[in-house]
């Protein structure tokens, strides 16, 4: 840890909501201590929003709504460029405080700030893209649609990924005319205020972005049901997405979720081994694993399968925990973890690298778990279907295409699916057939900001990212003229 990040960790602030264009307390005056995954010691004091604060939010969002919906859409471009710029400007502060609440490498942090200020950039390009269409019904018809903002959007974002995440759903949601309710995760809150701030240093209007902090079931759920919130925007569990989308069904709103991965690599016996077997570890240990659409179920044609597995040990040599690989970012993650080491034992598979708590120099107390690899696996294991969200893969043999296809969609989740194979014809086949938002042939996850982004099953519905984002957060209006 530099020494700038460790002023950041080590220096115990209080962090408020930001509301109407200004940082607010919270009306109860309480505070939730989070504490540094890189020392084990509490860092940060953050507001412990409640229903009264959500409606304060709720207000302001509501008032600032028309304006921002009338706004010239050249001049929201415009601020969506200055905020990207001024996110580059301090993109070494912020990912100090990223790496504060995370952990995560710099290089990471670094990744995750210039990816945050893409989708402003992206987003902010796009205000001039046609909205509708002129539909031919009558000759004496003029018939058109256009696309319409709901107007506020509430917007729940979680810890692994703080200022992505929230950029990833506010840029959309603001180019295509709304403003936002926002609530990060209450143990990586520190960017998300700070993207507020520099925003309104930009130009942006009070209200537009409002970010309310505290716990998902005192502030995230009081999002969901506010009756100015027109649309919600979820990242999270599976659990909790159920939760929220009960609340949302009774509402009658539409609701965008992100919610969990079991992410299938199919390695063919013709890949370039070598260099699949260097994004297949990336592929589960970036982000110490805490990735959504990690690749963690490894599934290999059995000819090549120890071959394959004997690479994939030598490329997480590379993979040092407090050099390259973060900590686990929150405790109780941490200890969930580390209870899957025990449910491989008890399953038969076989441990080939890692499966313990590593100790890292001068930060002994933090939550790092060496990069761990599973060999022996069957797919109906539960470190082969369940979500550890950890640096943890397993590999998973089998012998023919359709036995690989079978084994990638025998799972509850469908985020995203890579394929590796020179024969292309067979690696799109493949694509073709798994049950997944989004493919990679011969790459791991390339994280553009211009794909659209999303799960079937219980990974969700609906899609982040690219032009199909702002479809999801606008609505369609036909109008009919009679001549």
């Amino acid at each position: 840890m530099n020494t700038q990040t460790q002023n950041i960790a080590s220096k115990l602030t209080e962090l408020h909501h930001w509301i109407n264009g200004g940082s607010v307390p919270p009306v109860s005056g309480q505070f939730i201590e989070t504490v540094s995954p890189m020392t084990g010691v509490v860092s940060l004091k953050v507001a412990a929003g409640n229903e009264v604060d959500v409606d304060a939010a709720a207000q302001a969002a509501k008032t600032a709504a028309e304006a921002w919906r009338r706004f010239n859409p050249a001049e929201r471009g415009r601020l969506m460029l200055a905020l990207a710029a001024r996110m580059r400007a301090r993109k070494e502060e912020l990912a100090e405080m990223e790496r504060a609440d995370t952990g995560k490498p710099m290089a990471g942090a670094l990744a995750e700030i210039e990816g945050s200020a893409q989708y402003f950039e992206f987003y902010g390009s796009l205000v001039y893209l046609p909205k509708g269409d002129i539909l031919d019904v009558a000759p004496d018809q003029h018939v058109y649609s256009k696309r319409e903002p709901y107007g506020v959007i509430g917007i729940i974002t979680p810890w692994n990924l703080p200022l992505n995440q929230a950029a990833r759903a506010i840029a959309p949601a603001l180019t295509a005319g709304n403003v936002v309710v926002a609530k990060p995760s209450e143990i990586t809150s520190r960017t998300t205020i700070e993207l507020a701030r520099m925003a309104s240093e930009v130009g942006f209007p009070s209200g537009v972005i409002n970010i309310v902090l505290g716990t998902g079931k005192d502030v995230g759920e009081a999002i969901v049901r506010h009756p100015a919130v027109r649309k919600v925007a979820f990242t999270g569990s599976v659990a909790v997405g159920r939760v929220i989308g009960h609340i949302a069904a009774d509402r009658v709103i539409p609701l965008t979720l992100e919610l969990g991965g079991k992410s299938a690599n199919i390695v063919f016996e013709d890949a370039d081994l070598d260099f699949a077997a260097t994004e297949t570890v990336k592929g589960f240990t970036l982000n110490a694993g805490q990735v959504c659409s990690a690749g963690t179920r490894v599934i290999v044609q059995r000819s090549v399968y120890e071959t394959f597995n004997a690479k994939l040990a030598k490329a997480l040599e590379a993979v040092v925990p407090g050099d390259t690989l973060g900590p686990i970012i929150t405790p109780a993650q941490f200890q969930r973890v580390q209870g899957y080491f025990k449910v491989a034992q008890d399953d038969g598979a076989r441990c080939l690298a890692g499966g313990e708590v590593a100790d890292v120099k001068g930060q002994e107390n933090g939550f790092y778990i060496k990069p761990t690899l599973y060999t022996d696996v069957s797919n109906d294991m539960r470190i082969a279907q369940e979500e550890i969200f950890g640096p943890v893969g397993v590999v998973i043999p089998f012998d023919t295409e359709e036995d690989a296809i079978r084994i990638a969609n025998d799972s509850e989740y469908g985020l995203i699916g890579t394929v590796w194979s020179q024969n292309i014809g067979r690696a799109l086949r493949v694509a073709d057939r798994i049950d997944a938002g989004q493919i990679f042939v011969n790459i791991w996850n390339t994280m553009s900001v211009q794909t659209p982004f999303g799960g079937h099953k219980n990974s969700g519905y609906g899609r982040e990212k690219g032009i199909e984002a702002i479809h999801h957060y606008s609505h369609t209006k036909t109008v009919t003229v009679k001549y």
